[in-house]
């Protein structure tokens, strides 16, 4: 597809860009190693496959694929994110190119992958309609999809969740989460898909407290950072404790000094009609 000014999500998506080219996400990406990973082992990517990274941000699940001999391109439409992903991959010496561009309007031939991923990336599209109909189109017929995705009932869920209470999100803008639910997966993909199934897993991760824990994502994450930078000081203090309070009643426990989080995440695996 071409995006044209009249594309009703254009404004949505310049809004997106700017929250995420907000913060630091390499700070938050470091957790996400596990998602990246899993979503490739999922895909079952062999050499010499083509394979495309959809909203691969510093390129954990790109350089996961190539380090096992795959030929792979990852998107972005954060310029800073994707000049970490072209350096890692420089320093690794992999076979992975970087592209800017929105999931949304993939600049490649209809078919031109055997694989396509996306690891807590697609979900966070303006249009997920959109998206979901460009990653039918670039997938050869045969070949195969795994997206990862944060769950509405997880705890990153409960971060956007909590956000989503004290500003609200743009008009138009469309819950990211929804991608955590195979059905509402499965419909977005249609007739082009079959095969669709998916699995759930948790990522372990741990703070010193759950100040700590708040203080990381206003710091560095772009939808909580943004959104803490448009309050005034009463509403930075209500939304700062809110995160507090959620990493507090979401600690596992586990070592003393530290709060223990558990991270879940759904991994939609599909082959393309």
């Amino acid at each position: 597809m071409s995006l044209t000014t009249t594309d009703p999500f254009s404004e949505l998506r310049a809004k997106q860009q700017q929250v995420w080219s907000s913060g630091d996400y390499n700070k938050i990406a470091a957790f996400t190693v596990p998602v990246n990973e899993a979503a490739v082992v999922a895909a079952g990517i062999t050499p010499g496959e083509t394979v495309l990274d959809i909203a691969t941000g510093t390129g954990h699940s790109a350089l996961a694929a190539a380090r096992g001999g795959a030929k792979v391109t990852g998107i972005d439409y954060v310029p800073a994110l994707l000049e970490i992903a072209r350096d890692r991959a420089a320093a690794e010496r992999v076979d992975a190119e970087f592209v800017e561009c929105p999931a949304e309007d993939l600049p490649f031939a209809d078919g031109s992958f055997d694989v396509v991923v996306s690891a807590i990336g697609v979900m966070f599209a303006a249009d997920h309609q959109a998206a979901a109909n460009e990653i039918a189109r670039v997938t050869r017929p045969g070949g195969r999809i795994a997206l990862a995705s944060w769950t509405a009932e997880g705890f990153v869920g409960g971060i956007l969740g909590t956000v989503g209470r004290h500003v609200s999100p743009p008009p138009g803008a469309q819950s990211p989460v929804r991608w955590g639910d195979e059905s509402i997966v499965a419909g977005l993909l249609g007739d082009a898909f079959t095969d669709v199934a998916s699995t759930t897993a948790v990522v372990p991760v741990r703070f010193a407290s759950a100040a700590a824990f708040a203080d990381h994502f206003l710091t560095y994450y772009g939808p909580t950072h943004s959104a803490y930078n448009r309050l005034d000081d009463a509403g930075k203090a209500a939304l700062r404790g809110d995160l507090i309070k959620l990493g507090s009643t979401s600690d596992r426990g586990g070592a003393p000094g530290s709060v223990f989080l558990q991270w879940e995440y759904r991994v939609v695996t599909a082959t393309r009609a």
